[in-house]
């Protein structure tokens, strides 16, 4: 994963802890959730309509 280990995910979190404290971290977690969601059904939004569209444009 981006060559990213244990320990260095560890110290990512820690300060990530330090800096927004610990009330903070669901609110940051729900929304990182919700962002990664949107962005797949997005993806998957412009995948079913690309093949549509690569058709129209071979009629034209």
């Amino acid at each position: 994963m981006f060559g990213i280990g244990m320990p260095e995910l560890i110290i990512i979190l820690v300060i990530i802890l330090i800096i927004f404290g610990a009330g903070k971290l669901p609110e940051i977690g729900a929304g990182m959730g919700k962002a990664i969601k949107n962005f797949k059904g997005a993806t998957a939004e412009s995948e079913k309509t690309e093949p549509d569209k690569i058709e129209e444009n071979k009629e034209v």
